[in-house]
């Protein structure tokens, strides 16, 4: 058995939770927040036997498709080093962070 975590962008993460759920995973969902632009996602956390894995992180990128997104960007301004300014940047948000580990031990009580 692995336990597959899959960091999705909020925005996703409905549609993936109903996909999964359709094709009889049991998905447990939980809100967290991204570091680096400091916005919503989610995180699910699947208990999956080890021959149905690609099936999920097929589903997954499925779902999952990357977007770009505009974001300011501080960045300290020529010779003053407390002043900041801020220019607009283009990022790739989206798409998902999957980690696929082995479980050791599954109980349901």
């Amino acid at each position: 058995m692995k336990l597959v975590i899959s960091i999705v962008q909020d925005q996703d993460a409905n549609d993936l939770v109903e996909a999964l759920t359709d094709s009889g995973y049991r998905v447990t969902k939980l809100a967290t927040t991204g570091g680096f632009l400091k916005s919503g996602n989610t995180t699910l956390m699947m208990g999956v036997d080890d021959d149905k894995v690609d099936n999920v992180m097929d589903i997954v990128e499925q779902i999952c498709k990357t977007r770009k997104q505009v974001v300011t960007s501080p960045t300290p301004a020529t010779g003053a080093a407390s002043v900041y300014m801020t220019y607009p940047v283009e990022v790739k948000i989206g798409g998902a962070t999957i980690f696929v580990v082995d479980v050791d031990r599954f109980a349901k009580i």
